[in-house]
């Protein structure tokens, strides 16, 4: 298998970032490929895979269930599936990717919309065997509620169906004829062997038929120009940090999640409802500060005055400032147990 080189995370800021979803139906192998994402583009710490391979008694990294790297708790572990929305970050020297492996089950369902809301594309996973399920469908009825721009469906395991071209290509048809319907606007369709790694990052031996780009390249060179992080910056504050150690009495940090754009230490931000302006001093993360975070990472952020924000306040960019409203115009996702009563009044949290 050829080598991916390795880059870091915090590259120069020239190379553009995509949002991923990763959905589809329960063992269809999602984990999998994202595990196998990471493995290629050196996205897994080494740790990790010695870790992993220790505790499976295992000395080749091939032999390794790619899964584990994603599936962190341990309901999931027990149960082979996934359940919350693990966020994985990884990088290739064109693109930084943030992906979101979202669960399959359909009891999570809910899950997966929070996983795939701010994502820029979605990888959706069909079993080569089985082809499209329920859930593969309503996974993709949901992506084109969302609004997700970028739909590349990867027909997985095809090492299970002899590496077949007609198989694939009867799926392939289906998965058309289904996304026509929902109004797919760029889709694309792929297959691959995300245990063995044919056509994820590096073409294999065993898919000669198919003439079409891996499944990275594809992600690689997705048009992204109407990207969250060239929009102007927003950080609703949903936690006032004041940790309770002496040696930090003078900690003030801000966390919440980006919602759009970037964020920088240095750059001037407008605070609301205070309308101060201030400068971000520090972006705080378990690993370290971060020079750069991008929407949707939750973040913890000072600045250099003290002004007297608290939980739904807003820190934005101060030339494209947010305009208040008291009504909204939404596409409603509604994944309540009791069915939605049009008219009826409810509190939004």
């Amino acid at each position: 298998m050829p080598a991916q080189p390795a880059i870091d995370w915090k590259l120069s800021e020239h190379v553009r970032l995509l949002r991923l979803a990763a959905v589809g139906s329960v063992d269809d192998g999602k984990s999998t490929l994202i595990g196998r994402l990471l493995v290629e583009t050196k996205g897994a710490f080494e740790d990790q895979l010695l870790s992993l391979r220790r505790r499976r008694h295992v000395a080749d990294e091939d032999e390794i269930n790619l899964a584990l790297l994603t599936d962190g708790l341990k309901e999931e572990r027990e149960q082979g599936i996934t359940i919350d929305v693990a966020w994985r970050y990884f990088a290739t020297p064109k693109r930084k990717f943030i992906m979101a492996d979202c669960p399959g089950h359909e009891q999570y369902t809910r899950n997966m919309v929070t996983g795939a809301s701010t994502a820029q594309a979605a990888i959706v996973l069909v079993d080569a065997r089985h082809g499209m399920q329920e859930q593969t469908k309503r996974h993709m009825h949901i992506l084109a509620l969302l609004g997700v721009p970028h739909l590349i469906v990867a027909v997985n395991k095809m090492d299970l169906v002899d590496w077949n071209e007609a198989r694939f290509a009867a799926i392939a048809e289906e998965v058309r004829a289904f996304a026509a319907k929902q109004g797919v606007r760029d889709l694309h369709i792929v297959p691959i062997s995300a245990l063995k790694g044919d056509m994820v990052a590096w073409r294999g031996e065993h898919l000669g038929w198919y003439q079409g780009p891996t499944l990275l390249e594809i992600l690689e060179t997705l048009d992204v120009s109407d990207a969250l992080d060239e929009k102007p910056m927003r950080l609703p504050v949903q936690l006032v940090n004041r940790p309770d150690d002496p040696k930090l009495q003078d900690f003030r940090g801000y966390m919440g999640r980006l919602a759009s754009g970037v964020i920088r230490p240095g750059d001037e931000v407008l605070c609301l409802p205070a309308n101060m302006i201030a400068r971000i001093e520090r972006i705080v993360a378990f690993g370290g500060d971060l020079n750069e975070a991008f929407a949707p990472m939750s973040v913890c952020v000072t600045i250099d005055r003290d002004i007297d924000l608290a939980r739904g306040s807003m820190i934005a960019a101060p030339d494209a400032p947010p305009v208040p409203a008291k009504e909204i115009v939404a596409d409603l996702c509604w994944l309540g147990e009791q069915p939605l009563v049009p008219r009826k009044k409810y509190r939004l949290k």
